[in-house]
């Protein structure tokens, strides 16, 4: 089943890095042409929060390709802290880094997307946005996961009548960069990870690219508005 992807133009953003970057290289390898997206380089460097930066990155990108098959948002940013030692500036920034960081590039990738008239948004929520971690200060992180997870169910609504499918991945714990440090900086997260896992290890990248691939491709055609738990059976108990 090589080359599920021949031919398709993918954007995916958050590609410098973690669930982005595996997902940028599962989707060439089934042959996609893709567009990478990160505030820290990629094909197109850009702050995925900044509405001008945004609209400027993808009117290129539609200019360039004139359609867009495939848009992977995979790029976020949060702070983690429990709600009394949280400052309402990062609060803002958590859901700046969770829902504009969707929004902004979807909104741009629009007409393009519509252009496609078979695309597919995958978004990321988290096991976070449907269940609470025991000891972990993640409010603002599982009110963002929340907020994308209700914003791909309309996302779907809306763009059924463009042949716009859109569905949500939602990861457990993931090994990358910036969850190593968080386990560096507490090494009890990993343990209560693992009680609530019915698996009992870590989840990495290569552990989400093969659903992310299945739902861009024509194999998912009858699949929109979906939330697909990839988390060890965290979520099922």
């Amino acid at each position: 089943m090589a080359e599920r992807l021949a031919g398709r133009v993918a954007v995916v953003t958050g590609a410098a890095a973690g669930i982005g970057e595996g997902c940028a290289a599962a989707f060439r390898r089934e042959g996609a042409r893709v567009i990478a997206i990160d505030r820290a380089g990629g094909d197109i460097a850009c702050d995925l929060t900044d509405e001008a930066a945004v609209s400027h990155a993808f009117a290129a990108i539609g200019r360039a390709h004139r359609r867009i098959d495939i848009l992977l948002n995979a790029a976020a940013f949060a702070h983690f802290a429990p709600i009394e030692a949280m400052s309402h500036a990062q609060w803002k920034e958590t859901l700046a880094g969770e829902l504009d960081i969707v929004f902004l590039p979807t909104r741009a990738a629009w007409p393009w997307l519509k252009a496609s008239g078979t695309a597919s948004v995958i978004n990321f929520a988290s096991a976070n946005a449907v269940h609470a971690l025991e000891g972990s200060p993640a409010l603002a992180h599982c009110a963002g996961k929340g907020g994308v997870l209700a914003m791909t169910r309309q996302l779907a609504m809306e763009g059924a009548a463009h042949g716009i499918r859109a569905n949500c991945i939602a990861p457990g714990f993931i090994l990358t960069d910036a969850t190593r440090r968080h386990l560096a900086a507490d090494p009890a997260v990993k343990a209560r990870v693992l009680a609530k896992n019915m698996l009992k290890r870590l989840g990495e990248p290569a552990d989400i690219a093969p659903c992310a691939i299945w739902l861009a491709s024509d194999e998912a055609r009858y699949v929109t508005g979906a939330n697909i738990p990839i988390d060890a059976g965290a979520t099922a108990w």
